[in-house]
């Protein structure tokens, strides 16, 4: 294709396309950075869809996580921490320590989850101070240069960039922007690319983000882990137990188990590698669950701005510094991480924009005396709810005592009128402040030098004609019903560098039907 200028890329075919699915209790005695051990390293797990009620530490007898917990025994427990309803802004929010609005988050396909480009993340500031830096896992946060994790300050990628992935068994997965193919179990994959990370770096500090995909769908896991579940009466159910699928149930709760293993190797790894007192671990989730399923009686799911969408496990380990077996009753956030990782390794941060998040190591020096309280704000789909220490307003002005109704079950707001109208009017100063005021309308950028390849993936694509998706969701769709040769699907591209470019489709169609001709335009 030559001279490609024009900010419509077509593609036209006669049969079935279909884009590649590649289309008050407080911490005591830290010490911070610059002490014995020297600069800490940083691994930090991230869950997908993982509720907070999947621990066996939080009390759900249907599982175990021995690992997971032993994080809280060794180190410290945040009772209530709060993320996002989906899981690219909450992806945002712990990169940046932002509202995830703020940096052009607004959704989680079609683009709308590409954070801006003008946005540094916690890997800038690491990979600044001298520390390699490594992604393992799901991204999404873009993934075109310049939006791509290579491009966000890590050296090392090693995963895929959207928000669904389907294939979890020898997965197509991509290396610095290269595709290939994973080994094995996707999550077991992704660990042992981490483990290899650290391995290699194991005398240098380190910064490595391992981002899993599970217990989010497809529902699927390695025999070994669904045989303990698949005959498994569960105990505990779900708040809206007639909407409980019990086999998606066991099979989200064996993927845990499948992490919970996972993290045992990670650990055992520092321990191997004499890492172990030098490096700072975090694991949490980047939203409520994906299934009704039990959550400690919390209202809402994944996608609800209710507790039970938002309130997700957060655990902390540094030995020698953070005091095990403690617990942190202050509400925090995924905002909170960049301050509190900067803060702890004490390095600056990269980057001058206004943070939402606070600098939690007060509270890791047992230093919080005097915390004060805070409003922790949620957004997603013109919905906004807010979280103080004790209280929740919801999205529909309704307001709950947590501390006395952790079930959000009592409308208090006219008990409290003057607390209701203060965080009402907080609510509306933040819409005013925060939310975008316009529509998404960033093209989708090909042609960066630093990135040779540009996968323009269905999910990104608009449908024309009698062109439509396999599924309702973007995320991991393809295109299907292409039957006529007017019927187009187009990608609004913005062109870094003028020149003569190479286009490879991936398509399917039946055999009778091979031969079919594709316009491009």
């Amino acid at each position: 294709m030559k001279g490609l200028t024009r900010r419509q890329f077509l593609a036209r075919v006669g049969q079935v396309v279909a884009g590649s699915a590649l289309g008050a209790s407080v911490l005591t005695r830290v010490a911070l950075a610059g002490q014995k051990g020297g600069r800490p390293n940083v691994l930090i797990i991230l869950a997908d869809d993982q509720g907070w009620g999947d621990l066996s530490v939080h009390g759900n007898t249907n599982l175990r996580t021995p690992h997971i917990d032993s994080l809280a025994q060794d180190g410290a427990l945040l009772e209530r921490f709060f993320v996002c309803a989906v899981c690219a802004p909450t992806r945002a929010e712990f990169l940046t320590g932002r509202y995830h609005s703020r940096g052009g988050v607004r959704g989680v396909s079609t683009g709308q989850e590409r954070l801006n480009t003008d946005e540094k993340t916690v890997a800038h500031a690491f990979k600044a101070a001298g520390y390699a830096t490594g992604a393992f896992g799901k991204w999404h946060n873009g993934s075109q240069w310049p939006y791509h994790p290579n491009a966000r300050g890590f050296d090392e990628y090693y995963g895929f960039t959207s928000g669904h992935w389907g294939e979890y068994f020898d997965p197509p997965l991509e290396h610095n922007g290269k595709f290939v193919r994973g080994q094995g179990y996707i999550t077991d994959d992704l660990t042992d690319h981490a483990l290899a990370f650290m391995e290699q770096n194991r005398d240098r500090p380190f910064f490595c983000y391992l981002p899993f995909n599970v217990p989010h769908s497809p529902f699927c896991v390695p025999r070994e882990f669904w045989d303990r579940f698949k005959d498994k009466s569960m105990a505990l159910r779900a708040r809206a137990g007639d909407k409980e699928d019990l086999d998606v149930t066991r099979c989200a709760l064996a993927m845990v188990e499948n992490i919970d293993w996972n993290v045992g190797r990670l650990l055992g790894k520092l321990d191997d590698l004499r890492l172990r007192d030098n490096t700072i671990v975090i694991y949490f989730s980047d939203n409520g669950p994906n299934s009704w399923r039990w959550n400690g009686g919390m209202k809402g799911r994944k996608g609800s701005t209710d507790e039970g969408g938002l309130r997700v496990p957060f655990l902390i380990r540094w030995p020698g510094r953070i005091e095990a077996g403690a617990r942190v009753r202050a509400i925090a956030g995924a905002i909170d991480l960049l301050p509190t990782l900067t803060s702890l390794a004490g390095i600056a941060r990269v980057g001058d924009k206004p943070l939402d998040g606070k600098d939690l190591s007060p509270l890791l020096r047992g230093a919080a005396d005097n915390w004060p309280d805070r409003r922790i704000f949620s957004h997603q789909n013109n919905r906004v709810s807010v979280r103080t220490q004790q209280y929740r307003l919801d999205d529909r002005g309704a307001l709950f005592d947590m501390a006395a109704d952790p079930e959000q079950s009592t409308n208090i707001a006219k008990q409290q009128p003057e607390v209701a109208a203060r965080l009402q009017q907080a609510v509306a100063e933040w819409r005013a402040e925060v939310l975008p005021k316009g529509p998404d309308d960033r093209p989708f950028p090909v042609g960066y030098r630093e990135f040779p390849m540009t996968p323009l993936p269905a999910r990104d694509g608009v449908a024309h004609g009698g062109v439509r998706r396999s599924a309702n969701a973007p995320n991991c769709s393809y295109f299907v019903n292409w039957t006529s040769p007017d019927d187009r699907m187009t990608w609004d591209i913005e062109v870094h560098t003028a020149g003569e470019y190479e286009v490879a489709l991936y398509y399917t169609c039946p055999a009778a039907d091979a031969g079919s001709t594709i316009e491009l335009g």
